[in-house]
């Protein structure tokens, strides 16, 4: 083996950040497993590596005894100070049993200890990146399809993106640039694995961040997303700034900032509503795009009850219950809507205490479909 040992441990600590004594010392292991094997040698050794001439010795080391049992790990007293009269019994003695080709060997050994252990920082690093990443969006590019997943390259390595987790109405193909959400990164024996989505509301969320300057320094908060993907899905906002309209901001001039979003989830709608911390203003905004007008708590059982003008009551259901379906998840709170006139019937509306809190409700919702279509 060359001196040139010493110039390649130096440009792997710098350019991959291996530190060169983890190297040495895993090449030393290795030799040592190497000279057993290769020589049927059982004996204690230590390998003695100068990496600035590229020699290596291989030293037994044998313990002084009285009486030796296995020459190959003993050696008399009488014989030890032979070599030097100082040892005493129980010393550790040292003798050079290098082989004459040990450095072809040494120099395939090293290489595959040196190969093999960039390999392992060059996954640690890249575990190490993703894992900070996980729950954040990314771009990548559809490299292939199979039956189970969607293979995406994220620059350095590829995801996984399962086929429960891509969106129904889109069409992939290699080539495509498409934005994931990162849902897990695991560290396994092959390497790390990332896997991602694009149906997580997550996906929605993080879109929603970069289109949104508000959202992104924190003026405009999003409390809580409620998605079916591909298909509809709702967002309420909140600002603790009086002056700040959390929907606008999230519409943008002309609908321009959810129109991106939209168009990167191939036409899913989207509605924004104001987030409340009364449970009757937030169900209430949460119905969004029908028009409520009383909202009955009970908050033993986190239910309301709400009721809906007669002519909105397929609009506040929505298509199999979708709307209804979404705005319970998006407020937390059990949901049954009941017409005004099966309301009246069952003495449950009007209330003496219904207080009108939605008369400007068209002001505070948003729903991109029913606005700008």
């Amino acid at each position: 083996m060359s001196s040139e040992l010493l110039d390649a441990l130096i440009v792997l600590e710098r350019e991959k950040g291996i530190s060169r004594d983890v190297l040495i010392e895993a090449m030393e292991a290795a030799l040592i497993s190497a000279y057993r094997r290769n020589f049927n040698q059982a004996q204690n050794v230590r390998i003695d590596l100068n990496l600035e001439t590229g020699s290596m010795r291989v030293f037994a080391r044998k313990e002084v005894v009285d009486e030796v049992f296995d020459p190959r790990l003993e050696i008399s007293l009488e014989d030890a100070r032979r070599i030097n009269p100082n040892y005493q019994v129980e010393d550790i003695v040292e003798m050079e049993v290098t082989p004459k080709d040990f450095g072809r060997i040494a120099a395939q050994t090293a290489k595959q200890v040196v190969t093999q252990r960039v390999r392992e920082a060059e996954r640690g690093i890249i575990y190490s990146e993703f894992i900070d990443r996980e729950e954040d969006i990314m771009t990548g590019i559809v490299q292939r399809l199979d039956a189970k997943f969607i293979y995406v390259s994220l620059g350095k390595i590829e995801a996984l993106l399962p086929i429960n987790e891509q969106m129904p109405n889109e069409r992939y193909k290699p080539h495509d640039r498409i934005k994931v959400f990162i849902t897990k990164v695991e560290k396994t024996t092959k390497g790390p694995q990332i896997f991602v989505s694009r149906t997580h509301p997550g996906l929605l969320k993080r879109l929603f961040e970069i289109e949104v300057p508000e959202i992104y320094d924190g003026t405009v908060e999003i409390k809580s997303v409620a998605r079916e993907a591909g298909d509809r899905s709702k967002i309420s906002v909140h600002s603790d700034n009086p002056e700040v309209d959390p929907v606008g901001s999230c519409v943008g001039p002309k609908g321009a900032r959810v129109q991106a979003v939209v168009n990167e989830l191939k036409g899913e709608k989207i509605d924004i509503v104001k987030w409340s911390d009364d449970p009757v203003v937030f169900v209430a905004n949460a119905l969004s795009p029908s028009k409520v007008l009383d909202v009955m708590v009970s908050e033993d059982d986190k239910a309301t009850t709400v009721v809906v003008p007669d002519y909105q009551l397929s609009l506040a259901i929505g298509k199999r219950g979708q709307n209804a379906r979404l705005a319970a998840k998006l407020t937390g709170w059990k949901i049954d809507i009941k017409s005004e006139s099966e309301a009246r019937e069952k003495g449950i509306y009007p209330r003496e205490e219904t207080i009108r809190l939605f008369d400007d409700q068209d002001d505070t919702d948003f729903d991109y479909e029913e606005d700008f279509e």
